[in-house]
């Protein structure tokens, strides 16, 4: 820059910037600007999945009604499929190798039909969150979203499935001599408490196979183990009698263990409290608040790194 005179042209020097001597960091802040997909706070996390929660309900029915729209059958596959699992572990546990030893037939049925619909949907929760961020990598690279709304959405799908599946089951158990009491109600808060830990679960492990996809190929030998060491198809206190005590308490506090044997106890007449862990609400409660709020914690963590690489 130049400015002219009597005495000819003379150099001027340009005015300094104001923003001259700031960090890139001080910049941004000065300018309102954040990086793109950071991470926020846990309080405002939780608003951003607030104002998303009509989006997380929509998605999960999609994900339902898409889940069997290319079989005949379609939505009837949630009952069928929960059933004949059940049938086929009556048929190997039940018949030939004697698992409902120590309960009478008429509670056993119910039984192992409970314990099938109940642990499903734990075992779905898991499977499904695995897959949550690896299998809607084009969704999350697209749209700028808290994650989390992923794995809550496919909890409350598998939620949702198990409400539809309900209804056989109370079918069955009233087949079985069961009849409607107040007892039926304590299924509402076995339900929502077993959902709480299954979103948590969900979130745990969305983030653990958003980042190891082979996670997927070894998670149903985990959870097949789990199915056999909770007591679907038979009674803990029962088939360990004679075994160390400390035994059936560590199976029976498992908290897949808890929330089925919840659930019996509320909807099977023959199923009473001495088939029940002490302080079994207590545990379930627990369960439920420490694995949602640790996987929240756990999945929140790596907010800023789901979609990329």
């Amino acid at each position: 820059m130049s400015e002219s005179t009597h005495d000819g042209p003379v150099a001027v020097s340009p005015r300094p910037s104001p923003d001259d001597g700031l960090t890139a960091a001080e910049l941004a802040a000065k300018y309102g600007l954040s990086v793109s997909g950071a991470r926020p706070a846990i309080p405002a996390y939780v608003r951003q999945l607030w104002n998303r929660r009509h989006f997380i309900v929509a998605f999960s029915r999609a994900k339902l009604a898409a889940q069997y729209s290319q079989a005949k059958l379609g939505q009837l596959w949630q009952v069928v499929t929960p059933l004949l699992n059940a049938l086929v572990y009556y048929l190997i546990f039940g018949l030939i190798l004697n698992a409902g030893r120590g309960l009478p037939k008429d509670v056993y049925i119910p039984f192992l039909v409970t314990g099938v619909f109940v642990f499903t949907f734990t075992q779905t929760s898991v499977m499904s969150g695995v897959r949550a961020i690896s299998g809607n990598l084009g969704l999350v690279r697209a749209l700028h979203f808290p994650r989390a709304s992923l794995p809550i959405s496919f909890a409350l799908q598998q939620l949702q499935q198990l409400l539809v599946s309900m209804v056989v089951l109370f079918v069955v158990v009233m087949v079985f001599g069961s009849r409607p009491s107040l007892s039926w109600l304590l299924i509402v808060p076995a339900l929502l408490l077993q959902f709480a830990f299954n979103t948590g679960l969900a979130l745990i492990m969305a983030r653990a196979g958003a980042h190891t996809p082979d996670l997927a190929q070894l998670m149903p030998f985990v959870t097949r183990t789990w199915m056999y060491a909770s007591g679907v198809m038979f009674s803990i206190p029962a088939m360990l009698e004679g075994r160390p005590g400390w035994i059936a308490d560590v199976l029976q506090w498992n908290p897949a263990a808890v929330y089925m044997d919840l659930i019996r106890f509320a909807l099977i007449d023959g199923y009473g409290s001495e088939n029940l862990p002490p302080h079994v609400w207590a545990v379930a409660l627990g369960w439920a608040v420490v694995i949602l709020a640790g996987g929240f914690v756990y999945f929140w963590k790596a907010e800023e790194r789901y979609g990329r690489g």
